[in-house]
C-alpha cells in the first residue's frame, strides 16, 4: 500500500446524522429515530418533540431500535421532555433502545424516571 492510501476495512461507515420520523398510533406521537443523538443532531430531535407537545395530556413514545449512539444531549432532552409532558398530564416512553442506550440511560439511572420499553408495541400499550 502507498504511503497515505487507507485499507479498505469492507465495513460502510456508521450514519452521523440523526433521521426522525413522526407517526401516529391511536393518539399516540411515535418518533421512530435512526442515526446518532448527540449535539450536533440533538436540535433536530428537540424540535420533533416539541412539535408534539401541543395535544392536550401529549403522548410520545420514542422508538431507539436504529440509534447507534447517544451521550449526554440525548438524556438532557429527553428528561426536559418528561418534566413538559408530566406537566401537560401526557408521558412518553422510550421504546426498544439497542445494548449501548439500554447501558447508557442505566448508568444515568434515566430508566427509573422514564418509562422504558423493550419493544416499540410494548410501549404503545397501556
Amino acid at each position: 500500500m502507498a504511503e497515505g492510501e487507507m485499507a479498505d476495512t469492507g465495513q460502510a461507515e456508521q450514519p452521523t446524522r440523526l433521521s426522525v420520523v413522526s407517526t401516529a398510533t391511536d393518539g399516540i406521537h411515535v418518533l421512530t429515530l435512526a442515526g446518532e443523538i448527540d449535539r450536533d443532531t440533538g436540535q433536530a430531535l428537540r424540535q420533533a418533540l416539541e412539535a408534539s407537545y401541543g395535544a392536550p395530556r401529549p403522548r410520545i413514545v420514542v422508538d431507539l431500535s436504529r440509534v447507534t449512539f447517544m451521550d449526554s444531549t440525548g438524556i438532557n432532552i429527553f428528561i426536559a421532555a418528561h418534566r413538559t409532558l408530566t406537566e401537560a398530564s401526557g408521558w412518553i416512553r422510550l421504546a426498544a433502545p439497542t445494548e449501548a442506550v439500554t447501558r447508557l440511560l442505566q448508568i444515568v439511572g434515566v430508566d427509573a424516571v422514564i418509562d422504558c420499553r423493550e419493544t416499540l408495541h410494548q410501549a404503545l400499550s397501556d
